[in-house]
């Protein structure tokens, strides 16, 4: 093969590989969006329509791992070419928990359902907008490759763990108040902390697009 066929058949497959990565990203937008519906709605029927299309999740990483290592073996990628392949593979495994978390969270609201669901709580609804908003951009950024828009979503993290840590004082002080609420407040804990970790997963996807833009790394960076 000669080096022009080459390097333009090592573009074809960076240009599939982008295409599953985009496939398993709207997956997973869709995965999260219906978790937290299931969430704000208390809807059982929506929070086993999660479970059901994790394994679609789970299927795409795979997929899309075996198309790096073999794009790693076959095609020895230099420069930009293996920041997107090694970025590839970090945003898939991200991707692939922030799935789980929905998960989690859906099997939550199958268990609560019939208590008086977690309406009541502003903080709750506040973190799943963010949240949710944050995979959003975070995902918008990787596709315009727009490292100022990755910066943005970083910069909530923190917002989101405020949030978090603002509702588990509430819901100990409810727990304290009236034992019989103990079950639903940590279910509803756990939920938070879902949440929290999805938010810190987008963090980590928009990290990746600022290494992959300007090959700088800002984890741990200050904000």
């Amino acid at each position: 093969m000669s080096t022009t066929s080459g390097a333009r058949h090592l573009q074809e497959e960076l240009a599939a590989l982008r295409l599953r990565l985009l496939d398993m990203s709207s997956a997973v937008e869709e995965l999260l969006a219906t978790a937290i519906e299931a969430l704000v709605e208390w809807d059982p029927a929506k929070a086993q329509a999660v479970i059901l299309g994790d394994r679609e999740v789970d299927m795409l990483e795979v997929e899309l791992d075996e198309a790096c290592i073999n794009l790693l073996a076959l095609q020895q990628p230099v420069a930009r070419d293996l920041r997107f392949i090694t970025m590839a593979m970090r945003i898939a495994g991200d991707l692939e928990r922030i799935g789980d978390h929905a998960v989690n969270i859906a099997e939550t609201v199958e268990q609560l359902v019939g208590t008086t669901g977690p309406g009541r709580f502003r903080e709750l609804g506040q973190m799943a907008r963010i949240t949710r908003q944050m995979l959003t951009d975070s995902l918008d950024a990787f596709i315009r490759g727009d490292a100022n828009a990755a910066r943005a979503v970083c910069s909530r993290d923190d917002e989101v763990d405020s949030l978090r840590d603002s509702l588990i004082r509430i819901l100990l002080t409810h727990m304290m108040e009236d034992p019989r609420r103990i079950g639903e407040g940590m279910s509803l804990i756990l939920v938070s902390r879902n949440l929290e970790r999805v938010a810190d997963h987008a963090t980590n996807i928009a990290e990746d697009v600022v290494y992959l833009v300007e090959a700088r790394n800002i984890k741990h960076a200050p904000r």
